[in-house]
């Protein structure tokens, strides 16, 4: 297989084959993220995508069980070329059990929901949707390209298409000013989605990334542990009406809090208190990732 540049995959797909379907991300914009600020966004061609899963193949066997198509927003592709690639793995693959993708809900919002389910019977199982917030302030400000609006019907087209959907809330992306906005309108958004997962990330200031430079003039404040632990709180009473798996499966997080939706919400509760009622000097420091 050949890779340009730094690929990225979600944790949960580090088990996964991964073939670089698309190099970048078209919107490149996030002021959190500099994961592909030095990669220019482009779709590759069909043929060298087949090229590299029949390397796979011979690398592999026929037994690979799951495929990540990367980079980031792979949806961004057409879907008859898209079509064409879930075809070809499943060809190749006939023990397939998952492929998935990243996708954002501004792109995800381009296609038509008949697209959506000609994905779905491709053989497109899964999407990671990054909407990192439901608060249009702070979608504003971390210039993520989608309104709340947006995230919701790009959430319900995937859902309705039979496709299974994982979104990514960042905690403490609001900062202190707007941490109670986020909290809770994160919640609000999703439960008009009510997606089959929801994955905590904790905010992160990264060199390449606009906020990074505003974390370290001190206007942007980092919320300490205890903060980012009572957003998450706050986020999860807010969490009604859903069937979701909240998980926090990520190195950013202070804690692991995770259960299903809604029968271990009291006990989540239960465990971020539990974080709380410790000493709060027992956990790193928000500023070790600004030096």
């Amino acid at each position: 297989m050949r890779y340009e540049g730094a690929v990225f995959r979600p944790p949960s797909e580090a088990g996964s084959l991964i073939i670089q379907a698309t190099v970048g991300c078209p919107h490149n914009k996030c002021a959190f993220c500099a994961m592909y600020r030095n990669s220019k966004f482009r779709i590759r061609p069909v043929s060298e995508i087949k090229e590299d899963l029949d390397m796979a193949r011979d690398c592999y066997g026929s037994g690979v069980r799951t495929v990540f198509l990367a980079d980031g927003n792979t949806v961004v592709m057409k879907t008859a070329d898209l079509v064409e690639i879930l075809t070809y793995a499943r060809k190749l693959f006939p023990h397939l059990e998952r492929i998935t993708v990243y996708g954002a809900a501004r792109f995800i919002i381009r296609k038509s929901l008949d697209e959506w389910r000609t994905l779905r019977e491709a053989g497109l199982s899964r999407l990671h949707s990054g909407m990192e917030s439901g608060d249009d302030e702070v979608l504003q400000r971390i210039d993520k390209g989608a309104t709340s609006e947006e995230i919701i019907r790009a959430g319900r087209l995937v859902k309705e298409a039979g496709i299974q959907l994982s979104e990514y809330i960042i905690v403490g992306v609001g900062g202190r000013e707007l941490w109670r906005c986020h909290a809770v309108g994160s919640a609000l958004v999703l439960n008009a989605i009510n997606p089959d997962f929801i994955r905590l990330r904790t905010f992160m200031p990264v060199p390449g990334a606009p906020i990074y430079d505003l974390c370290r003039q001190g206007s942007f404040g980092l919320l300490s542990p205890f903060e980012a632990l009572r957003e998450t709180r706050l986020f999860i009473e807010h969490l009604n009406g859903i069937e979701s798996e909240l998980l926090s499966d990520h190195v950013s997080n202070y804690w692991n809090v995770s259960g299903k939706l809604p029968d271990d919400k009291e006990k989540m509760l239960a465990e971020i208190d539990r974080a709380l009622g410790m000493d709060e000097k027992s956990f790193r420091s928000p500023e070790a990732w600004c030096l």
